[in-house]
């Protein structure tokens, strides 16, 4: 195991170093940062003095090898717009990507693990049709769209959210929803389909035969055996909430790590842009590894 951990490591360090050099190129096609941070009006002199003093007066290839060098001593750089640590900033911001996006997968699987295990122990039936009929409209369904839906309905139709912000419980509905929505709809066709294939297998069979009670059946056994395609699927959402929270972050001005990537995008903020890829590139690292290790702990064959 440790082996193989090892193995996963060393291919998880060449791909965010190429994403790192990738987003650093990147970012420097936004512009020149002094058009945003000096007056109009400024000097060459002030313009090429702000290139010094914040190491953009050397070719890009040059900066480049400067912010590895940087990194290896745990270096990412300043904010040119807070003027403190680019990672600094980052990580105070992740902590609430994370809350969303560990509250919204827990919601959909959860929901989706109920809906989709009744759904196929009814094959056909009215509640079966319904659970599809919704499932594939919140997997289809894009989240900008929800959102700005949500906004114009119980926003500002009804008054009973707010647009905005986290002040309140209220603050997380919205955005928890919007989140939910599509792994949700995804999730419960994964766990309809694997249920359903379970229930047919000759074990279970042989359960209904000695009389073992229906809720037993379906949750005792035929969801246990059918735990890793559904953990493999969630996983799969997990990290695409992570990455991908950027346009729920944006429309609700959830200060979270998404929206700080758009703001210093736009601001041309490059040292806290490469921080939060960087950051998040790390996360999702650490989030398939568990999900290896969660493998492990629900098929003891895949240890070996």
């Amino acid at each position: 195991m440790l082996r193989y951990l090892g193995r996963r490591a060393s291919y998880s360090l060449i791909s965010i170093i190429g994403l790192v050099t990738l987003v650093f190129f990147l970012t420097r096609l936004t512009g020149d940062p002094s058009a945003l941070y000096l007056p109009l009006d400024a000097s060459a002199d002030a313009r090429a003095q702000f290139a010094r003093l914040n190491g953009l007066d050397q070719p890009a290839i040059v900066q480049f090898f400067t912010y590895l060098g940087n990194l290896a001593q745990l270096d990412f750089g300043q904010s040119l717009r807070q003027n403190r640590s680019a990672m600094e900033v980052a990580l105070e911001a992740f902590p609430e990507t994370l809350k969303l996006a560990f509250l919204a997968i827990a919601l959909a699987t959860s929901l989706a693990i109920v809906v989709g295990s009744l759904a196929a122990a009814r094959p056909g039936s009215l509640f079966d049709r319904i659970a599809s009929l919704v499932s594939l409209a919140g997997a289809s369904a894009p989240d900008f769209w929800i959102a700005i839906v949500g906004i114009l309905l119980f926003a500002v139709g009804f008054g009973l959210l707010p647009t905005s912000g986290t002040g309140s419980a209220a603050h997380w509905v919205l955005p928890i929803f919007v989140l939910t929505l599509r792994p949700f709809g995804l999730l419960v066709q994964v766990v309809r389909g694997t249920m359903l294939s379970a229930l047919s297998a000759a074990y279970i069979k042989t359960a209904r035969a000695k009389g073992m009670p229906r809720r037993e059946i379906i949750f005792g056994h035929a969801l246990r055996n059918s735990l890793l395609p559904i953990v493999t699927v969630a996983g799969d959402l997990a990290t695409g909430l992570v990455n991908g929270a950027v346009v729920v972050e944006s429309i609700f001005g959830w200060p979270g790590i998404g929206k700080l990537m758009i703001d210093s995008i736009i601001q041309r903020d490059f040292a806290v842009v490469q921080s939060t890829i960087l950051v998040t590139a790390v996360a999702i690292f650490l989030l398939n590894i568990a999900i290896d290790l969660l493998y492990a702990f629900l098929d003891p064959r895949i240890r070996y």
